[in-house]
């Protein structure tokens, strides 16, 4: 007889401004529903050495993280994750991976992450070997000197990023690769208010489209797309 586990939780984790704190997670099982709240400074969900891992499918996992100098580094695994995170301060580092394992795709993804403040790093991996069938990914970026990275490999992928540093002369630095062959589109709608540079790498069968809407000075601007 096959057992299947099933987890349904709720968990949140609060923390002051008072010290510095780590969040390790380890979870497998499905209906995970998980929201992470952090305040301060120096803190950490998970760390290049020990991840964040979270295994399992029908998938909410919420991030709010409030303060400078943060960390996530989190691996996910499962065919259906949902997720929100908003962050607000300056030189934080997010590192997310889904799909990392060779038995559990992230099939179906939709993730919204929103950031206010400067010189943040985000690099974002989603999906392997054309695994994210149907992505729906926003990004918010309000700040200067913020790097935003994302790999998605996938066949149906609707990607929307908004960038905004039009109240100073920092730069912000936008990189997207879509890699993957398009069965019902891949879509990228770009919105950028200021300077900086923005790069889109997007394949696929004859389904690319490319919105792109800039406002601003010192602008580098590349678009490649491949049938």
């Amino acid at each position: 007889m096959i057992r299947y586990l099933l987890i349904v939780a709720t968990i949140v984790m609060t923390t002051s401004f008072v010290s510095a704190n780590d969040i390790y997670i380890e979870q497998v099982g499905d209906n995970l529903d998980l929201d992470v709240v952090q305040d301060g400074t120096g803190n950490s969900i998970g760390t290049s050495v020990t991840d964040m891992k979270l295994t399992g499918d029908d998938m909410t996992f919420d991030i709010t993280q409030t303060g400078s100098n943060n960390t996530i580094d989190a691996i996910i695994g499962g065919n259906t994750y949902t997720g929100t995170w908003v962050f607000t301060g300056s030189t934080n580092t997010v590192d997310l991976v889904c799909d990392q394992t060779t038995n559990v795709n992230c099939e179906t993804v939709t993730l919204n992450i929103t950031t206010t403040g400067d010189t943040n790093d985000y690099t974002i991996k989603i999906g392997e070997n054309a695994d994210a069938q149907n992505l729906v990914a926003n990004f918010t970026v309000t700040g200067d000197g913020n790097t935003f990275t994302t790999d998605v490999d996938g066949t149906n992928v609707a990607l929307t990023v908004t960038v905004d540093n039009s109240g100073s002369v920092g730069a912000n630095t936008v990189d997207i690769d879509i890699a993957g062959d398009g069965t019902t589109g891949h879509t990228a709608v770009i919105d950028i208010t200021g300077s900086g540079t923005f790069t889109l790498d997007q394949s696929g069968l004859n389904d690319q489209t490319v919105n792109i809407q800039t406002n601003g000075d010192n602008q580098a601007v590349n678009i490649t797309q491949s049938d």
